[in-house]
This record gives C-alpha cells, sequence and structure tokens, in this order.
C-alpha cells in the first residue's frame, strides 16, 4: 500500500468541487467543507479492487471516508449489502468508541483513494473545527438512530440477535451522546466551556434565537491566593463551589460556562434588569453565606460581577466586552462586589 504524494491529496481534497451533495441529517455523505476538513488532517491511502479493508467482527480503531472509487458494505445474513461511493464515510464507530467490533466486510470494489482517521487526527478535527465535528457527530448519532429501527425490521425472526443488536445500539448511541458532551463540557465543573457557549451561541443564531437578555461575567477574587496557600486541590473546590451556585440559579433557558481558569460567565434569558438583578443577589448571598461558615481550606472565594443586558443586535464580543468593563471597575474598586454597565451602578 503506497502513500499519496503531495499532488494526489490536493486532488483528493479538490474532488468536492464537483461532488457537493444536498444532506438530509442522517446522511453518510460529508459535504465539500466537512470533507476538505477531514482530508487535510486524514492519512490518504490509495486502495485496489478486492482490497479487504476490515471483516465483520474485527476490532477496529480507525475510520474512512471515499476521496474516489467505491467500497462493498458486506452485513452478512439476510441484511442488504451497502456501496458507498465519494465523498462517503464508514467506520466512524471503531473511531469514536475505540476498539469497536466491524458489523460488516468492508471491501474495495473498484482502485481507489481513501482518507483514513485515527483518533489523533479526529482530535485534531475537534480541535480545529469543533462546530463542524459537533455537526457530524449529530449526523452519526441520527444514522445510528434510524440504522436501530431498520434492524428491528430485518431481524425480528432473530430474537436473540435482535436483543444484542438493541442493546449494542443503546450504548453506542450513549457514547456518542458523552462523546459531544465532552466537546460543550468543562471537566472540572460539568458546566459548559467556551466552546460549548461558541457552539450555543451559533446553534442559537441558525435558528434566529437571541442567546440571552442578560450577561454577569464572575471572577474569583483571590483565587491565586487559594492556590498558592492551600494547594490546588483546594482551589478546585473553590471553582466547583462557584460552578454550583451558577447551576442552581441558572433556570431552563440560561447557560452557566466556565471561560477558563477561574473566571465564570452566566447568560440569562429574561431582558428585565430586576430579573437579571434576582439573580445577582442570589450569587453574591450564596458566596457570602459560604464564606461566613470559615472553613478550612475555604469552600469559597469573595467574587466580583460585571453585569449587563444584551443588546439582541450586538454579538458575543460585544456583550463580553460590556460586561468585562463593568467587571474590571468591579475589581478596580476592591472586588467582591458587582458592576453593572447599563445602568451604571454598583451593588456590594
Amino acid at each position: 500500500m503506497k502513500q499519496y504524494s503531495a499532488a494526489e491529496q490536493d486532488s483528493g481534497q479538490s474532488i468536492t468541487s464537483t461532488l457537493a451533495p444536498s444532506l438530509d441529517i442522517a446522511s453518510t455523505t460529508l459535504t465539500s467543507e466537512e470533507f476538505d476538513l477531514f482530508a487535510e488532517l486524514g492519512r490518504m491511502r490509495r486502495v485496489d479492487a478486492g482490497q479487504v479493508l476490515f471483516r465483520r467482527g474485527e476490532l477496529g480503531t480507525t475510520m474512512f471516508v471515499i476521496a474516489q472509487g467505491s467500497v462493498d458494505l458486506d452485513f452478512g445474513d439476510d441484511l442488504v449489502s451497502k456501496r458507498l461511493g465519494p465523498c462517503e464515510f464508514f467506520g466512524e464507530l471503531g473511531l469514536l468508541m475505540g476498539d469497536h467490533a466491524r458489523s460488516a466486510d468492508a471491501i474495495a470494489a473498484t482502485e481507489g483513494l481513501l482518507v483514513e482517521l485515527r483518533h489523533e487526527e479526529f482530535q485534531r478535527l475537534v480541535d480545529r473545527d469543533p462546530a463542524r465535528v459537533s455537526h457530524f457527530l449529530r449526523r452519526a448519532i441520527m444514522r445510528v438512530v434510524g440504522n436501530e429501527q431498520s434492524l428491528i425490521r430485518r431481524l425480528r425472526r432473530r430474537n436473540y440477535d435482535l436483543q444484542a443488536a438493541l442493546d449494542n445500539l443503546r450504548t453506542t448511541t450513549h457514547r456518542l451522546n458523552r462523546t459531544e458532551e465532552l466537546i460543550r463540557t468543562d471537566e472540572l465543573t460539568g458546566l459548559y466551556n467556551r466552546r460549548g457557549l461558541a457552539l450555543f451561541l451559533q446553534e442559537s443564531r441558525s435558528v434566529g434565537a437571541t442567546p440571552g437578555g442578560g450577561l454577569l461575567l464572575i471572577d474569583c477574587d483571590s483565587f491565586k491566593q487559594i492556590n498558592d496557600e492551600y494547594g490546588h486541590a483546594a482551589g478546585d473546590r473553590v471553582l466547583q463551589s462557584v460552578a454550583s451556585i451558577l447551576r442552581s440559579v441558572a433556570g431552563p433557558y440560561d447557560l452557566a460556562c466556565r471561560l477558563g481558569g477561574d473566571e465564570f460567565c452566566l447568560l440569562v434569558a429574561s431582558d428585565r434588569h430586576e430579573d437579571v438583578a434576582r439573580y445577582v443577589e442570589y450569587i453574591t448571598g450564596s458566596v457570602q453565606s459560604l464564606t461566613a461558615m470559615r472553613q478550612e481550606p475555604p469552600l469559597i472565594c469573595p467574587v466580583s460581577i460585571g453585569a449587563c443586558l444584551i443588546d439582541p443586535d450586538g454579538d458575543w464580543d460585544h456583550w463580553y466586552a460590556l460586561a468585562d468593563s463593568a467587571l474590571y471597575s468591579a475589581k478596580r474598586d476592591g472586588g467582591d462586589r458587582v458592576h453593572w454597565h447599563e445602568p451604571a451602578t454598583a451593588q456590594t
């Protein structure tokens, strides 16, 4: 098996200029943008007609995208075989789950060119374009769910095999959902991370929704001092305490996020100043109650909050600048207080 040259890789990536199909949510075909991204970060390999890529039951850890040629998937027994062509992908469960038993024989029907992706390449995909990868994962999940119904119809006469297939599909769906959740979630606190916030804003815009009416930026005062004096484990518990407060106050249409380090934000659905102010009062009151417990090491530290109401015609950078300016004012005045950008009042 020989590797493609740089010129061949460029040829493989440019193929999508004439192969840009319209997609449904469970399509096995990549968009031209997805193909270009996968081809850029994956490994190109040539295959010969009749070459076996993997056998049913083998454990696999890679997925493939067809750049040129075609591949047959033979599921065996009474299941219908499939022939895949350019821009279609297969074997993704081996990549996403690791050591997943292949459900079909994959054999090259013609000479062609494949893009092969291992875990390392897929992680680079996530880092490069998380929104596009998140959309790909959702399609993969919908594809699995759709296949579940097909398997039920085709394997009705084989109760044992049907139950095994259903159990496997439920596990697969759970793991795929978990994979997407990890892309969006901060591991320490369980809140959305900065990437999850960006995806939330993008998805809200795509359906014409305004993502919230108020924005709070929350910064931990003297956090470095806690880390230095009590260690990072104590610092982590402080961050988790702040996250618990935000999680408890956030409603079903609000979004709590850890932006990084000791900085958090809360997008509030209401655009009324008095409603957003109640969130502020809850957060500051909860922090003060935990501070009054005076435990060693401390469960919490004082926080500074910058607050603003969101202009629905603006974007995240504009909202962040307003709240950050208010937060800077709160920190400049000694911390452990709240500053509003609009109206220009402060609460301690």
